[in-house]
């Protein structure tokens, strides 16, 4: 009796684990794959390729492809076997994400040594063409993709100088004073090339598919806070820095002013000094005329009908003994 209930209760786990258990269903947005006795169901001998990693990197991230289970089922599995599901949605985590410690921000030190506060998103997805990375090469791959993002981010925010101030410094303009005096601070530099920053992280950050089975949808910096009392400082460097570059502007202003009222006041003096010298010159050109047609007679003739009305208004004349030629 004792063996035909052990047989009967081996008989109902065995039809439980078959009918019950062996089905399975992946979702829409799942990707699964299927072991046997541990080891994944490969696609034949292909490998996934490992990318641009280097000579150290290539021999070291070649996974195998796996036969991939889409959406769907019902599918049945064997005792023996396995389902691993992973959803392929594209997913966020903030920066500060890590399992092993509480923290409010990423600490990382500026090129002048600077520290800084950083805090953001990332947003990634599982490889659907790297499977065996995901599941089987890590322990926590979103752990190591973090660790390697942030290694990469301090890196990165150690050794930032603008590009738009190397540049000025190679070929200085007329500009120059005024540029020098509002750039030049690591801190307010990360600020303002944010977007630079995000698509050097994403660039930096390509090969984590081929290393940990995660693909880096996009890197979202959006704070970067050095501590109070450096943010104090910074603000009233600023400050001053932008009061310094708005006078040097007045300054230019008035000074361009000026030499637009110079040249109008020159331009001034020459019209009038044209129009007195005009009546002189017309005179001229009319006694050389008088003087070529009607000879020295007719000069002479012009000039006394000319002084009868001067003489009118003559209050004393004086008479020289010399003779008009």
């Amino acid at each position: 009796m004792i063996v035909e209930g052990f047989l009967l209760g081996l008989a109902g786990y065995a039809v439980f684990r078959l009918l019950v258990r062996g089905f399975y269903t992946v979702k829409p947005d799942e990707r699964a794959v299927l072991t046997s006795l541990g080891r994944a169901v490969r696609l034949g001998g292909e490998v996934v390729a490992p990318g641009d990693l280097g000579q150290d990197g290539q021999p070291r991230y070649r996974y195998p492809a796996l036969r991939v289970i889409g959406p769907g089922g019902p599918y049945f599995k064997w005792p023996w076997q396995e389902v691993h599901k992973a959803s392929v949605s594209t997913q966020a985590v903030p920066l500060t994400w890590d399992p092993t410690k509480r923290q409010s921000t990423i600490e990382a030190v500026t090129k002048d040594n600077l520290t800084t506060g950083v805090d953001g998103q990332l947003r990634f997805r599982v490889s659907e063409g790297n499977l065996y990375a995901y599941h089987f090469g890590v322990t926590s791959p979103l752990e190591h993709v973090m660790g390697y993002f942030i290694s990469v981010l301090r890196e990165r925010i150690a050794t930032f100088v603008d590009p738009r101030h190397e540049e000025r410094d190679a070929e200085p303009d007329a500009e120059g004073i005024a540029i020098d005096l509002s750039e030049g601070v690591s801190i307010n530099d990360l600020r303002k090339n944010l977007p630079l920053l995000n698509a050097y992280m994403e660039q930096q950050c390509r090969s984590t598919a081929q290393r940990y089975g995660i693909e880096l949808d996009a890197a979202l910096i959006t704070q970067i806070d050095p501590p109070p009392e450096v943010d104090r400082a910074l603000s009233a460097i600023n400050s001053t820095r932008n009061q310094v570059a708005a006078d040097i502007s007045t300054a230019r202003a008035d000074a361009e002013q000026q030499i637009t009222m110079s040249k109008r006041a020159v331009d001034i003096a020459m019209n009038n000094a044209q129009a007195e010298v005009a009546p002189l010159r017309e005179l001229a050109n009319t006694l050389g005329m008088i003087k070529a047609e009607g000879g020295p007679q007719a000069l002479r003739a012009y000039l006394r009908n000319m002084r009868v009305p001067m003489l009118a208004r003559a209050r004393r004349i004086v008479q020289s003994t010399g003779s008009v030629n």
